[in-house]
């Protein structure tokens, strides 16, 4: 549980950081784009905060 939940927020971090570089790049929705990318970043450390600490009895 605790690994799936770690890889599962290392790539919703991996994938936010990516989107926050990438709306530069895009012609259009640069907004939107650094915003998923700010959401993204929340649910990576939300997911260990959550769920990890509940599962380890905390």
């Amino acid at each position: 549980m605790n690994v799936v939940a770690f890889l599962i927020a290392m790539g919703f971090f991996v994938l936010g950081m990516w989107l926050m570089g990438f709306a530069f790049e895009v012609p259009a929705f640069q907004a939107v784009t650094f915003f998923g990318g700010i959401l993204c970043v929340a649910l990576a450390v939300a997911i260990p905060v959550n769920i990890l600490g509940r599962a380890d009895g905390v």
